[in-house]
This record gives C-alpha cells, structure tokens and sequence, in this order.
C-alpha cells in the first residue's frame, strides 16, 4: 500500500469567532480563514445566510471534531423588519408580491410579539439551504419548481423590541437551532394583517458565544500571523456549556485509546449525559482532553477525543 498523502497547510487548532460579511456564503468565508491562516483543516458551526452577518465560530484543527455541539445550540439574532412590504424570499432581496397599508399599534405589535414566542410549528422559505434530494430549496425556487417542505417544530425562547420607526421596527430574538428568522418575520407580519420582511439580520450569540469577541475578515488581514493566532480561542470554547472532570495523565492516555474511566465527581450526571475532560500536561497545564458520556456500568466513555500530540502529552512520559 502507497503512504497517505500528507495534508496541506499547517496544523492549526482552536476557533475563531468571525463577523461573516454580507453577501458572502458561510463556505466561502471559512475558504477565506483557510487561506490566512494556511489551515489544514477547517469549518463552521452552522451556516449563515448571506445576507446575514455576525458571529460565526468557525473551527480550525482538532476543535472541527466537536462543531456539532454548536450547531444544536440555541441562537440569537438582531433583525431590521419592514411591514406593509411582504417579497418572494422574506427578505429585501425577493421580489415584492405585495404591499399593504401598515395600521398596527404599537400595543398590537407587542401583543402579536407575546403570541410568537414559545414552541410552534414553522414551515421552512422555500428560498432555505435546506436539502430535498440533495439540493438546496433555493435550487428549486429559482428556477419555480414546487417541492415538498417538512414543517418543524421551533422554539422562540424571546422577542424583544428594540426600536420602531414607522414601518420599520428591529427586534432581538433568542430561538432554538432550526428556526428560520425570514420565515418568522413573515409569519408575524401575516398575522399583523400587513405583511413584513427582513431588511437586516446580524446574528450575535451562538449558545454562550457572542459578537463581541468576533473578527471581521478586514481586520484579520491587516494582522500579523502571531496577532492572527493570538485571536483564536481554546477547542473546548465550543463545550461551555458541559460540566468538568479532572483526570489524571494515565488516564488521559486510557481515553485516547477509546478505554473508560470513573465518574468520581459528577453526582448529578444521568446515563447519557456527557461532560468535558481535562488532564495536566508534562509542562503543568490544565489539558482539555475529549468529551465522554456516561453510561449504566457508571463509567465515562469516550465519544470525541482530541489527538495525542496536540495535548502535549507524550506516551513515554505518562505515568
């Protein structure tokens, strides 16, 4: 058998919070963060529109091992919706297909807003990167061919009111992973009587990730290698949310090779329930190590582990 071929780029792991720029595709911006960063490895958390920008944590390396737990966590977006204007895609960019007068109090705007929060059935736009036999919904409305679409269930966990100006108002909406923001404006305008559609959407948390800490692609460019580096955030950024067991090396070394260890700390874990592992390094670090998950023999067993080497661990030296 011939040798693999090696990887190009560099070794590269941890995760940058990026301002994805309007009108450019989730793919396309990680091509760019894998061009500046000579990355051998990289991807996102779940793609935006592009015609949305905001936070999208993007994973260099090892952290690409763990982006599922991004893409199930909730979000929370800024959007800028016009009412009385309703268009094909439920944003500025469709075409308009109808127009109303707005006659909506501001007391029936916050009534319908109380109405669309919670769980609820959404029907996804037909304009959505939702796949139906393996292309895209967009694929199909652009060129007018009707396709089924599966109706999901979401979560609005909250809706506030920014700011309103005539017909325009902008929101902040904090929902669960699957809801479609175009979709919910068109479904809140419907019921307003006038119509709505998105003008602006910026997303700003992802699960405990926010805004605040991203990079635009114009400031990372006009850094220095080292100064692009020093942006980029630990691999377990993206498991925040999991409680922590310490391990020792020699454990650590068991989990690398897909062996269990005791859970001797985490009373409150059910079968099931996974949580964060960390080791100290030869160098005396706190190492973050993999995810494990319980199971009914009381024992944490591996699911994702990162490689040996990148912990700074060497298998002669652990005890």
């Amino acid at each position: 058998m011939g040798q693999a071929r090696p990887r190009k780029g560099r070794p590269i792991n941890g995760v940058l919070l990026l301002d994805k720029p309007k009108e450019m595709t989730s793919n396309r911006a990680i091509q760019v963060i894998k061009r500046l960063y000579e990355a051998q490895k990289v991807g996102h958390t779940g793609a935006l529109d592009p015609l949305a920008t905001g936070l999208l944590p993007v994973c260099l390396g090892e952290a690409t091992k763990f982006s599922q737990y991004l893409l199930d966590a909730d979000k929370a977006y800024r959007v800028e919706a016009q009412l009385g204007v309703r268009t094909s895609t439920s944003d500025a960019e469709g075409e308009v297909v109808e127009q109303n007068p707005v006659q909506v109090s501001d007391a029936q705007l916050d009534d319908i807003i109380e109405q669309f929060i919670g769980e609820q059935a959404q029907t996804p736009s037909i304009y959505s990167a939702l796949k139906y036999e393996g292309k895209p919904l967009y694929y199909y409305a652009r060129r007018g061919i009707e396709v089924p679409r599966k109706t999901r269930t979401i979560s609005i966990r909250g809706i506030e009111l920014l700011r309103r100006d005539g017909d325009f108002i902008t929101l902040q909406v904090a929902c669960s992973k699957g809801t479609y923001i175009r979709t919910l404006v068109d479904d809140m305008g419907q019921a307003l009587g006038c119509g709505a559609h998105v003008r602006d959407l910026h997303r700003t948390h992802v699960a405990n990730l926010t805004d605040d800490q991203q990079w635009s692609l114009d400031a990372l460019e006009a850094l220095s290698d080292e100064q692009r580096l020093a942006c980029l955030h630990p691999v377990d950024t993206l498991l925040n949310a999991l409680p922590t067991q310490a391990i020792s090396q020699s454990e650590a070394r068991d989990v690398m090779h897909g062996q269990p260890v005791f859970n001797r700390t985490l009373d409150t874990m059910a079968v099931g329930d996974e949580c964060r592992l960390c080791a100290e390094s030869n160098d005396g670090e706190t190492v973050f190590v993999g995810v494990v998950a319980l199971r009914k023999d009381g024992k944490l067993w591996p699911k994702r582990v990162l490689a040996l080497d990148y912990c700074g661990f060497q298998l002669s030296d652990l005890k």
